[in-house]
């Protein structure tokens, strides 16, 4: 609770003080510090300012002020309860009350993308957030909670960024979590090996004052090149403490959160406000514009010092820009710092932002100069020898389609024998229940619903593992940002960027986080043509349908089918893009601007807990929304419940005593028509009749089509769906789906064709449309 919502008469106890410079500084010499009681005692006429009682006096704060300081609230009762015989209350009690609240550290983690910032904040939250080595893996925010020496320490990880300007959504992320969070320490991950280009985003961090730690991450690369950083002298010299540390191994770790806390406590005497300065034309416009915040009575951002929204003004910082246009005065202070713009552009003949960033540059290069000696040694020699080979004019392209190939047919082949286990598995229990129930609609939602449904997706969990194999070998090694290297030229033809291939590919796992992933594309036309053709990657849900009919149609060739439905979806996506660019959008020259980070190899640990997860959500999903739909499915599918072979029945009872042999015999093909009659006749038959008519040309008849019907709200639901609609005896049931597809003769070779590639075409599940809303601001393009 903020002090701000004290009402009058009620008293709270001060946990923290938020703020940044003076103002902070001053209300803590003032009493406002840790423990100590305040109250409420009265409001203004228009309710601002409110003057509050501490240490027996009393202090006027405007109600902007008294939000910056968390306060505990407690009645009159508590007052009762814990006051002592001397009216006060005893400091082992304030101790405790406070120590509850007071021991929980809030902190943000910032850095650039390839800095480790997400493999530290694993290590230290024990999170299993995915590491991405290739620049906007985090595309939003993720926070973990663990404890140490007594302190409860939230963390949030924050998207990777190279500034705090409002250039890339990243960068006004980061910036607006700093402003509304206000957190109590930041920690800023750099690459110790490449510090200087990581110490940019540090000097902006510095402008805005929070309480800040600096891990210098992958310090043992710095330290095998050669290179010596007196990091405790540059650390003073910045004002912010430094702590080596390696995130992948944990060595260092407990070294930085016992610094957070000394920063949070406020005994790390390093710690201290310094001013990177310009040259005197923009210092002048700096201090001109900050005396008239100071002294004006326009409402700012009560989170950022005056100097840091000066120079952001001064940039013409949109965001910054539309925060003080709600001011009346706002006209006055844009017309004062449209003049200076003018000012430094004709003394230093470039523009403000330019002149800003090369002074910090110039500052980091000063600080380095006196406390970093460069090694010996070649830096990633390794990265520059693999890159002569998968990014060579001429092996390139054959190297990346030969690793996609590979990626979708071991997907096929070697998830084909566990697939077989798991399904022998499935076909056993569903043939066991069946045997030991007794005949009746709850045998059937449990045999042919629950198990024939749910179970013939479940079959494909090792094929799904396995292409997340690949799609993560590759994101944490480097390749990933290789593949979009070399994919540019490729890209800027059909209209989009070189980033965009990024979220592509991630498509092949899941197309939601991937159409997520494009918020990294800077271009709005780029991005929202990306978006859209993102479903037309063939996402892991659609791959357990590829394998059924592959596999049943195509056993031999099963790898170079599937194969073909993914590239089939490139092409579709590569000419659908081209229209958009040609006929909806203009065309946009986003320059391409990206990291390549070194090539690293992935750990064993990260690869596995990142398939254990991926296997989590699908079994997550298997039991969630799929078990629902099987069961509505099955109940769609049984009902109305009729005995229509009535013949074959009587003929069976009339036989028994003739012909004994044959009793088996008839009893299934009885059991078939019934089956058969009862599927046809069904809910779910008479909506499939109602489409069969659409359907046919294509040569699918009506169980195809409620599956694709189905497919609408997860498409591993097709398969799911078949599972339950080519159910058949008792006996059938220890038979694969395949060969009850098989025996069907529902489907042909051109047929099961063109079903997958219907599947693949078709409009995306519920949760890719909700992703394209919510990215593209509108359900109008997840209508289109």
């Amino acid at each position: 609770m903020r002090l701000s919502e004290l009402r009058t008469g009620e008293s709270a106890i001060i946990i923290k003080v938020f703020g940044h410079g003076g103002f902070r500084r001053r209300i803590l010499e003032m009493g406002f510090v840790r423990g100590k009681t305040i109250t409420s005692v009265l409001n203004a006429p228009l309710n601002d300012p409110i003057k509050y009682g501490i240490m027996g006096y009393e202090v006027s704060l405007r109600r902007s002020e008294a939000e910056l300081i968390e306060i505990v609230p407690y009645s009159q009762k508590d007052l009762l309860d814990l006051n002592d015989s001397l009216g006060t209350i005893p400091d082992d009690d304030i101790r405790q009350l406070v120590d509850a609240k007071s021991h929980s550290i809030n902190v943000a983690l910032v850095g650039n993308p390839n800095s480790g910032k997400t493999s530290l904040f694993n290590a230290l939250s024990g999170g299993h957030e995915h590491v991405g080595n290739y620049s906007g893996v985090t595309v939003d925010s993720k926070s973990g909670t663990f404890n140490y020496k007594g302190y409860k320490i939230n963390i949030t990880d924050l998207p990777g960024t190279y500034a705090l300007s409002a250039y890339t959504p990243e960068e006004l992320y980061v910036r607006r979590h700093l402003i509304e969070q206000n957190p109590d320490v930041v920690i800023n991950a750099v690459v110790a090996s490449n510090i200087e280009r990581n110490l940019y985003l540090t000097c902006e961090l510095i402008d805005i004052n929070p309480p800040m730690v600096v891990a210098l991450n992958m310090y043992d690369e710095l330290q095998h090149s050669g290179a010596n950083l007196d990091y405790d002298c540059l650390g003073r010299m910045m004002g912010v403490p430094m702590v080596p540390i390696v995130a992948r191994t944990g060595k260092g770790l407990d070294n930085l959160l016992d610094c957070v806390i000394a920063v949070y406590e406020g005994t790390d005497n390093r710690v201290r406000h310094v001013h990177i300065n310009h040259s005197v034309s923009i210092e002048n416009s700096i201090s001109i514009l900050s005396k008239y915040m100071r002294e004006s009575s326009i409402k700012l951002p009560p989170y950022f010092p005056y100097r840091y929204l000066s120079i952001k003004l001064l940039e013409k910082d949109p965001e910054i820009e539309k925060l003080i246009e709600k001011n009346d005065e706002s006209r006055t202070l844009f017309d004062l710092r449209n003049k200076a713009i003018s000012k430094i552009d004709n003394i230093l003949h470039e523009d403000v932002e330019t002149a800003v960033a090369n002074e910090k540059y110039g500052f980091i290069e000063g600080a380095l100069k006196e406390t970093y000696i460069s090694g010996e040694h070649e830096k990633n020699i390794k990265t520059k020898f693999i890159d002569r080979i998968v990014t060579n004019k001429y092996m390139g392209f054959p190297i990346f389609i030969a690793l996609m190939f590979i990626m979708f047919s071991a997907t096929f082949t070697l998830g084909a024998y566990p697939q077989e286990w798991i399904e022998m598995l499935v076909g056993k229990l569903g043939a066991f229940i069946g045997a030991v129930m007794n005949d009746g609609a709850l045998k059937d939602l449990i045999v042919d619903g629950i198990i024939g449904g749910v179970g013939a997706v479940i079959v494909f969990l090792p094929n799904i593992l396995i292409l997340y194999l690949f799609i993560s070998v590759m994101e944490d090694s480097g390749y990933m940002a290789r593949a979009a290297f070399i994919m540019d030229k490729i890209m800027h033809r059909i209209g989009l960027h070189g980033k965009s291939f990024i979220p592509l590919i991630m498509g092949f796992g899941c197309n939601v986080p991937a159409i997520m992933a494009s918020r990294t594309i800077e271009s709005k036309s780029s991005r929202i043509i990306t978006i859209l053709i993102n479903p037309f990657m063939s996402c892991s849900a659609r791959l357990p349908v590829f394998i059924l009919l592959a596999g049943t149609f195509f056993p031999r060739n099963a790898g170079v089918v599937v194969s073909s439905m993914y590239f089939l979806g490139i092409v579709i996506a590569v000419v659908t893009a081209r229209l958009m660019r040609r006929v909806i959008f203009k065309q946009d020259e986003t320059p391409f601007v990206m990291e390549l980070p070194p090539y690293r190899l992935p750990t064993f640990k990260a690869t596995i807990i990142h398939m254990w997860e991926k296997c989590a959500q699908y079994l997550k999903k298997i039991g969630g929304i799929i078990l629902l739909a099987a069961i509505i499915i099955w109940f769609l599918s049984y009902y109305p419940h009729k005995v229509a072979a009535d013949s074959a029945v009587n003929a069976t009872s009339k036989t028994e005593s003739i012909v004994p042999d044959s009793i088996s015999i008839i009893k299934i093909d009885a059991s078939n028509t019934n089956a058969s009659y009862n599927s046809e006749n069904s809910y779910l038959g008479r909506i499939g009749k109602f489409c069969e008519p659409v359907m046919k040309p294509l040569g699918l008849n009506w169980k195809a089509s409620v599956s694709l019907l189905c497919g609408t709200a997860a498409k591993e639901i097709i398969v799911s769906t078949m599972g339950v609609l080519y159910t058949g005896d008792e006996e059938a049931n220890e038979a694969t789906l395949s060969e009850k597809i098989i025996a069907s003769e529902d489907f042909t070779t051109r047929s099961a064709i063109a079903f997958m590639v219907f599947i693949l075409l078709y409009f995306p599940c519920v949760a890719t449309l909700a992703a394209i809303s919510h990215e593209t601001g509108s359900w109008k393009w997840a209508a289109f």
